[in-house]
């Protein structure tokens, strides 16, 4: 982040405006909505933020800024269209502590003034760091029509029952438990639709039988596809962001974590070739202890749980202790780094069928059956086929595929750091030698590959191709 959000309390505290136009006027309004009192400063000032400043029984300095205009005052905004006037005003505000904001200028400021959405009490701010205002503002636009305008006064409403909650259901997570029952439930749609008076009542009712919440353990067996965090489903969104604490794998990316709830507890159990750092077993044991602590339980895995995920050995542990679970399926990794890289994975002029293979077994071999896997019009997709990969081509060459069948590896597909080559069952082993490739990779083998280069569209820098294709 380029700059920290944070919400700043300037109710009845001096703030000054350094500059008397249209700019230094919008600017001057948002600190009166927020209770500031104002100290405009301006060889000339407009009318509007003169009735503005004489409303708020403010401050008029109509002269040009000087030192001594920040005497006493908690904010600065410097909005004239003077060039050095503003560089001499942040300068002097930076050198006294002073918060500072200089219109279009992010260079200069110590703080930036996002779009905002209000509800207040519930206000959202939108910021690009200075560097595109036309596109907070589209994303205002955007959440502005979202977000009903009622919702300020369910927030109202919220916060007269907060000290009564707190005394009533005195342990943190059951208290956690109700709010989220609460807004789960029928009662923000009876704000929403006018009929506090009926919110009041259910809000009311739910309190007088809050010693009957039992404090019930969840798990969430969530996919999170193969890295690109768009292509999340709306309901692992939610759910990653409901968890108490989240046991991600190692092909989960720092962008996707980002979307975890900030002050879950995060515990990285994942696990490469050869390199287990917690075990199966461990991992299954601690979704039950923690579940069984009344925690919601994020299992977040990459791509899809139930292929290839060990998702079903997780969740028979669960259901041995009857623990309730979820599972939300991602975008396997098959299907989305062909996708992305323009390799359709079927095609009724070269492949009939599709099949995701283990590049390697549980004991380390990759022991397959070769003679079904080498027939033509399919498509194979090996997963952790990296290591294996001589062995692979190799194999499906000595059972009767062709050596030039057409083979590509996807490295950190969906990502910006995608790389794709393309190659033969005969010239792959060396092409990948040559590029040192690293995981997580895909590997797909069949004639729908020869399709890729007229279907690439993303990053088609990152590309390399043997030159026998």
């Amino acid at each position: 982040m380029e700059f920290l959000p944070i919400f700043l309390n300037v109710r009845s505290q001096n703030c000054v405006v350094v500059g008397g136009g249209e700019v230094a006027y919008r600017k001057a309004v948002l600190l009166d909505r927020a209770g500031a009192r104002l100290r405009v400063v301006a060889p000339k000032i407009c009318e509007p933020l003169e009735k503005l400043v004489l409303a708020g029984a403010g401050e008029m300095h109509i002269r040009a800024f000087k030192e001594s205009d920040l005497d006493g005052v908690f904010l600065v905004v410097a909005a004239t269209d003077d060039e050095t006037v503003n560089q001499q005003v942040s300068e002097l505000a930076k050198n006294r502590g002073l918060p500072v904001n200089v219109v279009d200028k992010p260079e200069l400021c110590s703080f930036i003034v996002p779009s905002i959405v209000d509800r207040s009490p519930v206000v959202i701010a939108i910021s690009s760091g200075g560097t595109s205002p036309i596109l907070t503002r589209q994303l205002k636009e955007k959440i502005e029509a979202l977000i009903p305008a009622t919702y300020g006064r369910l927030a109202m409403l919220l916060g007269k029952f907060r000290g009564r909650v707190k005394s009533v259901v005195t342990d943190f997570t059951s208290r956690t438990r109700f709010w989220e029952k609460l807004l789960s439930g029928p009662m923000p749609g009876m704000v929403l639709a006018g009929d506090e008076v009926a919110a009041w009542r259910y809000i009311e009712k739910q309190l007088g039988e809050s010693d009957q919440l039992a404090v019930q353990g969840e798990v969430f067996l969530v996919g999170a596809g193969p890295g690109d965090p768009d292509l999340l489903t709306i309901k692992a969104l939610r759910l990653m962001y409901e968890a108490d604490v989240v046991l991600y794998d190692r092909l989960v990316s720092k962008e996707i974590m980002l979307k975890v709830r900030p002050d879950a507890e995060k515990i990285h159990v994942g696990k490469a070739r050869a390199n287990h750092s917690v075990p199966q077993e461990q991992i299954n044991e601690m979704l039950v202890r923690l579940a069984k602590e009344g925690k919601k339980v994020l299992r977040l895995k990459g791509g899809d749980p139930f292929i290839f995920g060990r998702g079903g050995e997780e969740i028979d542990r669960l259901a041995q202790e009857k623990i309730p679970f979820q599972v939300v399926p991602g975008i396997t990794a098959a299907s989305g780094c062909a996708a992305y890289a323009g390799i359709p994975l079927t095609h009724r002029d070269c492949s009939q069928s599709v099949r995701f293979v283990t590049g390697h077994l549980k004991d380390g071999s990759i022991d397959l059956d070769w003679d079904s896997l080498a027939k033509e019009h399919q498509t194979i997709v090996f997963y952790m086929g990296l290591v294996g990969l001589e062995k692979i081509c190799e194999s499906l060459i000595s059972h009767g595929a062709e050596p030039d069948l057409p083979i590509a590896l996807v490295q950190q597909g969906t990502t910006e750091t995608q790389l794709v080559l393309r190659g033969t069952l005969a010239t792959m082993p060396a092409l990948v030698l040559a590029n040192e490739v690293k995981a997580p990779t895909i590997i797909i083998v069949g004639r729908v590959v020869a399709l890729q280069s007229k279907y690439a569209w993303f990053r088609k820098e990152a590309l390399l191709e043997d030159s026998a294709d």
